[in-house]
């Protein structure tokens, strides 16, 4: 006869506070408890309610856009990713040559602007012995979201959850100066999380991923320069991929349990709050919601429909540098303990690949595309012009193809704009004469006839100004 309220809120006192007008159910469907598919299956009815009709209005018109842009539907239509639960496993992407390309594009910019800013790249392997994360704390705070060992040689091995211990053991691997910092080891590295089935979900939550992590090793009195370098950094990759409303959420020491001296927190919160507030950036303070390791920073950027997604965590570590005794000589000639910093700037490849497909829905900009411009040959006997512009455009480091089938010229274009590929260049008996190309945009847009040299020079200045159409 007990009446158990699963939601946790917030309520109204009563259901004539509720516009009747204003409300939706939305949709039935089953779900496991706490996403355990060994445990009760429970029927979830999902529905939604505003002040106003208008209000109610806007969200379903909101939550229609989204479905448009759902990532999973859009990597499909697009040939850019695929799972297959029942012969790979759930939460295993397959890279398609499509998104195998606009991964490699993003990944080789990022890597060259870390290059450009003092990082190092490191890899490192995929497994490790038990002790590591012995030493590391994992294997007693962690171990339920580990794979099971490995038994090679009669002794334990484990796939990575976390880059962090192998990138500490290369700094262990010689004596460190302080004339050595700031240091900063980066690295694309695969890990492997266990997440219940019933919490997978596309390219946003899997369980093998990359991860564009860094970390940081500086001295105290670098630290507080070495943050506002962190958040820039990731500010400037970000808004390179078109992201640019940022909201920023601080989360302090908790109150119970942490490690670190009371003065490392203070100094780390008050140099994380200060560069968020010399970025300009609007934050949040979460008090008392930092790990018990160290305080950070969670930078949300909202997309084109007004969804916020968290993407770079800045996260000082009190504990490792702890656990395994990480040190450097002084200028006094003695041993000191460095400040680690944690930086994760996307997140995942592959989370950040999903956010990207939804904010553009599936229309990147053009200096990501695989294909940026596609060439239509009126008839068969326009083919040769065709493939004189390619080869020119070509050499200019534009991306092009030719549609030499034999369908129609609309069908074409439609082919074309289906694919999101921002430039569709028509050519026929004028423009050869001419020697130009009609160009039409995967808007619809049609921009006309323009001289090659002049659609050559506006389609590079969108690669190097890294715009959407």
């Amino acid at each position: 006869d007990t009446f158990v309220d699963l939601c946790k809120g917030p309520h109204v006192e009563n259901l004539g506070k509720i516009n009747p007008k204003a409300i939706k159910l939305l949709n039935v469907a089953g779900a496991y408890w706490r996403g355990d598919e060994n445990r009760q299956q429970l029927q979830r009815i999902y529905g939604t309610a505003w002040e106003t009709p208008q209000d109610l209005k806007d969200y379903l018109a909101r939550l229609a856009e989204a479905k448009k842009r759902d990532h999973r539907k859009l990597g499909k239509e697009l040939d850019l990713f695929s799972t297959d639960a029942d012969n790979l496993g759930g939460g295993l992407i397959l890279w398609h040559p499509k998104g195998g390309f606009i991964r490699h594009t993003a990944e080789e910019f990022c890597k060259q602007e870390h290059l450009a800013n003092n990082y190092d790249l490191v890899y490192t392997p995929h497994i490790g012995k038990g002790k590591l994360w012995e030493i590391s704390g994992h294997l007693d705070f962690y171990r339920e979201n580990m794979y099971a060992p490995l038994d090679i040689d009669g002794q334990e091995y484990f796939l990575k959850p976390m880059n962090c211990p192998f990138h500490i053991l290369i700094y262990k691997s010689q004596l460190r100066s302080y004339r050595d910092f700031p240091l900063r080891f980066a690295e694309w590295g695969t890990v492997y999380r266990y997440e219940r089935s019933g919490v997978l979900h596309g390219l946003l939550r899997v369980r093998g991923f990359t991860q564009d992590d860094a970390h940081h090793f500086c001295r105290a009195d670098q630290m507080p320069e070495e943050i506002d370098f962190v958040l820039k950094f990731c500010l400037h990759i970000l808004r390179s991929f078109g992201f640019e409303s940022f909201h920023a959420y601080l989360s302090t020491q908790p109150p119970e349990k942490s490690v670190g001296e009371a003065a490392q927190w203070r100094a780390a919160e008050k140099a994380l709050e200060e560069a968020l507030l010399r970025a300009n950036i609007p934050y949040d303070v979460d008090e008392g919601g930092g790990a018990f390791y160290g305080p950070k920073i969670d930078l949300k950027i909202s997309d084109a429909i007004g969804r916020e997604w968290q993407l770079s965590t800045i996260q000082f570590d009190f504990n490792l540098p702890e656990r395994f005794d990480m040190t450097y000589i002084g200028s006094d000639g003695k041993e000191h303990r460095p400040y680690m910093i944690h930086r994760a700037l996307m997140g995942s490849m592959e989370r950040f690949f999903g956010v990207l497909i939804e904010h553009f829905a599936g229309a990147f900009p053009v200096w990501l595309m695989p294909t940026q411009a596609m060439l239509i040959p009126i008839a068969d006997r326009h083919a040769a012009y065709a493939e004189k512009v390619a080869a020119q455009l070509k050499a200019a480091g534009l991306r092009v193809e030719i549609d030499d089938s034999s369908d129609r010229m609309g069908n074409k274009i439609r082919k074309a704009q289906k694919q999101k590929i921002p430039y569709m260049l028509v050519v026929g008996d004028k423009e050869a004469e001419e020697n130009t190309v009609s160009v039409r945009l995967r808007s619809g847009e049609n921009l006309g006839a323009q001289s090659i040299a002049d659609f050559q020079a506006m389609a590079l200045e969108a690669v190097a100004e890294k715009r959407a159409l």
